[in-house]
């Protein structure tokens, strides 16, 4: 490793650490001044915010990014306008620094509580999202953090200019504006670095694909909030109401099939797969999603189905492609779900209330939902108004993380003069 790098992303960390220090202590009224200015300048800049990414989208499609990839890194106009929008709506929000969760009086007469108080330093990899910059970042400032972010190479010129907004944000609050670090440095060694900085990183949060979640954990010195791959399953009852059904699906597979919480499998109760399939292939193989299907589902889907591989299951394909499976009722499903999903998001169609509860019990996912689409599992579509990512582990979070769960608690405790015998 490069003793540049190394020194570079360690004095990151130092005045990480020291503006953390100066967040925990900011006020309300100071963050949400921040957030809103941010708002104001993603809307006044967008033209040399478009500018800075047609370079980076440029120099992607000349290195053969792939299109899901390309997809992500994209800023429109109406994305900008979505990121203004989010620093809006978490300005808005509660702030939950110095909220108690809960308090109850000992016997004795001690008064105790759980206090919410910021993680201190985050510090954030992840590839091509340039909103995942304005995301991470403000959710951190609301949960009074600081944080140390470092995206991928192919979104430099974007985070950058986004970055020199943050810093404008937060210089006309009073905040200081090293809780906002991008690194600059594309080389891995920076990673590497960034993982070992225990002395001064809280948290480490990876977001992008499985490989990249991986190395990062394998690295990292701190805790590590994992975000692994996005196997997400919708499970069609005997009940439920096909016509509803389908266009969830839909929805889950071709809206935006690139990300995480993309619909990868069907699985279709064997009561209603020969109405229900051929249904599915006409209206998503109109939108050219191409069939995976095992043997009892193949000949119900069409010309868009080929026969399914054994890898084809539990797999992310991020693409215009739908492993199909036909089971014999819910037991099976939620065995085939235990067997091959991811903890990310879990589906059931169905019009049977019984049925609806028991797999919201028992399928084992960040969001389980009923009649809605996989796509739901957002931060954003859930109320948080953004998410620094979705965590599949369950400490400290599961699921979209928002400005709660950017933040811990701590016991407080108020006596009038007891001591212990």
């Amino acid at each position: 490793m490069e003793q540049d790098t190394l020194t570079a992303v360690r004095l990151a960390g130092e005045k990480a650490r020291a503006a953390s220090r100066l967040m925990a202590a900011a006020s309300p009224a100071a963050k949400v001044q921040a957030l809103e200015t941010l708002a104001a300048l993603l809307e006044d800049r967008q033209a040399e915010l478009i500018s800075a990414n047609a370079q980076d989208l440029e120099a992607a499609r000349a290195a053969g990014l792939d299109a899901p990839r390309m997809d992500r890194l994209r800023l429109t106009p109406a994305i900008l306008g979505d990121m203004a929008a989010a620093c809006r709506y978490v300005a808005g929000l509660p702030d939950p620094v110095g909220a108690m969760d809960s308090q109850w009086q000992r016997p004795n007469g001690l008064l105790v509580g759980r206090m919410r108080i910021p993680l201190g330093v985050v510090a954030m990899i992840y590839e091509a999202r340039p909103n995942v910059t304005v995301d991470a970042s403000i959710l951190c400032l609301k949960a009074g953090n600081a944080v140390i972010l470092r995206g991928g190479s192919e979104a430099l010129r974007s985070n950058l200019a986004l970055g020199g907004l943050l810093s404008e944000a937060l210089r006309s609050a009073g905040l200081p504006e090293d809780a906002v670090q991008i690194i600059g440095i594309t080389s891995h060694d920076a990673v590497s670095a960034l993982c070992r900085l225990d002395e001064y990183v809280d948290v480490l949060i990876p977001r992008g694909g499985e490989a990249l979640v991986r190395a990062v954990t394998e690295q990292a010195a701190m805790p590590v909030l994992k975000h692994y791959k996005g196997v997400c399953h919708a499970f069609v009852d005997a009940s439920a109401d096909l016509e509803k059904a389908v266009e969830i699906v839909y929805n889950g597979k071709v809206q935006r099939p690139g990300v995480c919480n993309a619909l990868e499998c069907l699985l279709v109760h064997e009561a209603v797969a020969g109405i229900f399939l051929p249904m599915v292939a006409r209206r998503l193989g109109e939108a050219g999603v191409e069939f995976r299907a095992d043997a009892r589902s193949l000949p119900l889907l069409g010309s868009s189905a080929v026969p399914q591989q054994p890898e084809d299951l539990g797999h992310e394909f991020h693409d215009l492609i739908l492993a199909v499976r036909v089971v014999k009722d819910m037991d099976e499903a939620l065995e085939h779900i235990a067997a091959c999903g991811s903890h990310h998001t879990e589906i059931i169609c169905t019009e049977n209330h019984r049925s609806a509860m028991r797999f919201l019990r028992e399928a084992d996912a960040s969001m389980v939902a009923v009649n809605a689409s996989t796509r739901f599992n957002d931060g954003g579509q859930l109320g948080l108004g953004a998410e620094i990512g979705i965590s599949t582990s369950k400490l400290h979070a599961y699921g979209p993380m928002g400005v709660n769960e950017l933040t811990t608690t701590k016991f407080v405790v108020f006596g009038q003069g007891q001591v212990r015998s």
